[in-house]
């Protein structure tokens, strides 16, 4: 967890959020969510906050002329998309425009699909980055299962529109890495919002935040763990009370007998990872700790989804390979703690070529705003050692893949045919310092337009910010 940085720039509100064109509310993925029964019961999958997210107006679009990666490793040169209904409708050489279509000259220009961030504490550590605002880390014990970083999101967060301005449509909040169980994450889209409900992805999984080594060593130093082997007895003990909590909840709502079972939010997180239902997205540094991470993965019957940071996952990449883990990691961050000293540039490159899934993340609010540089910087250090990585497979470690470490790949990171159109238009290669995000769709609906100050938004707190001139008047 690093604290944001403030970046001032002139922003301008978008239009006010409306309904879809059906004038309806985005319908959440009943797939994935049980049915939420009110009232004092430990039911799987609940959602008690659910999403009040609306898609803005969006129109039929057709980009033409373009260098498209589609964020599945193909590339098509002078492409076109077509997005309506705020969906993908089709990626070629050629398609044709709709008679109501909005034409979109991508000459010279290139198209992918929108950037996802699985590392994110915009909201929870918001700028101004002052004390009164650090809600990110819940640091009074070592398992604070049962908070949400939901709770803390602010969605007046001016550093939304910066990471919106860099092509970010989707991201992963997280709570701070301070305790073995940190909280739930939860995924929101980069829109504007009175409310994190507002925000929240429609259907999205929840995750769990967990932290390996150091962090929490420092933070319960005199309470406890303050070593590594007391780190991994605090994740046992935790996961066998999950289990027992899971086990009785389980037999009461197939039974009803009598009174159900007390609720106890931290165990509902943990019973609901051993469910399947929440991801464990897992904070982790060095390869020996990531290995023992996975060996009380098996002991408890749960997968983790991804490990974040991952400075040492080069070393065990063919076994993230075998087991379906993604690494969630930087280009070349290393060096600054004990844990973080064995690393090397080519992290992104190595960990891809072994056949991991292969994830560029931030947890910076400046680097989440070029998050396809950092990925160019790990191209460039893969090609060093002679492994090439284009650019029709880097994008994915920007899109599909990060799409897939929050599950939700079956909507997001591709253009594909039926998938939701977020889409970023850039004015040249992604992968050069050079390149900027020129438009970014959300759901079909422009959400940022470079050369149109009226699509810039403002956060309601940038509004109301009155600056002191040098003479002291105002």
């Amino acid at each position: 967890m690093r604290h944001p940085v403030f970046v001032l720039a002139a922003f301008v509100p978008l239009l006010p959020l409306g309904a879809q064109a059906t004038g309806r509310p985005a319908a959440p993925d009943t797939a994935r969510k049980a049915t939420y029964v009110a009232g004092a019961l430990s039911v799987p999958n609940a959602d008690p906050f659910p999403s009040t997210y609306r898609a803005r107006p969006a129109r039929t679009v057709l980009i033409r002329n373009a260098t498209i990666l589609t964020g599945t490793g193909q590339r098509i040169d002078n492409g076109a998309v077509l997005l309506s209904g705020g969906k993908v409708v089709a990626v070629g050489a050629t398609v044709a425009a709709p008679p109501d279509a909005e034409v979109v000259d991508g000459t010279g220009k290139w198209v992918t699909p929108g950037l996802i961030d699985t590392h994110s504490h915009l909201g929870v550590y918001p700028a101004p980055g002052v004390d009164a605002n650090s809600d990110g880390n819940e640091a009074t014990n070592p398992n604070t299962a049962q908070v949400w970083a939901e709770h803390s999101v602010w969605p007046q967060d001016p550093q939304f529109p910066r990471a919106l301005a860099g092509g970010l449509t989707t991201m992963q909040i997280l709570p701070g890495s301070a305790n073995l169980f940190g909280g739930r994450s939860v995924v929101l889209k980069n829109v504007p919002g009175r409310s994190v409900q507002e925000m929240k992805f429609p259907g999205a999984r929840y995750g769990l935040k967990m932290a390996c080594g150091e962090n929490p060593k420092r933070v319960y130093a005199n309470r406890g763990p303050s070593t590594r082997m007391g780190n991994v007895a605090g994740y046992r003990a935790a996961w066998i009370q999950a289990e027992a909590y899971r086990r009785r909840w389980e037999k009461w709502l197939e039974t009803r007998a009598g009174d159900p079972p007390a609720r106890d939010l931290q165990l509902e997180t943990l019973a609901e990872v051993l469910r399947g239902n929440i991801y464990v997205q897992n904070h982790c540094y060095r390869a020996d700790e990531m290995m023992q991470m996975i060996d009380i993965a098996h002991e408890f019957g749960y997968k983790i989804r991804s490990f974040h940071h991952g400075v040492e996952a080069y070393k065990i990449a063919d076994v993230l390979a075998k087991e379906g883990i993604s690494a969630s990691i930087w280009s070349d961050w290393g060096g600054f703690k004990m844990e973080a000293l064995d690393g090397v540039r080519a992290n992104l490159a190595l960990v891809h070529a072994a056949g991991a899934r292969t994830i560029v993340h931030s947890d910076d609010a400046v680097g989440t705003q070029r998050l396809n540089q950092d990925a160019a910087k790990g191209m460039a250090a893969g090609a060093a050692i002679g492994i090439n990585v284009p650019p029709e497979v880097a994008i994915t470690w920007i899109t599909s893949n990060p799409a897939w470490a929050i599950g939700l790949d079956d909507r997001i990171g591709a253009l594909e045919a039926g998938k939701n159109a977020d889409v970023v238009l850039w004015t040249g290669n992604p992968f050069s310092v050079y390149a900027k995000a020129d438009k970014v769709w959300i759901d079909g609906a422009l959400a940022f337009d470079r050369g149109d100050a009226r699509t810039w938004w403002k956060t309601d707190f940038e509004l109301g910010f009155v600056p002191v001139t040098m003479g002291g008047s105002r």
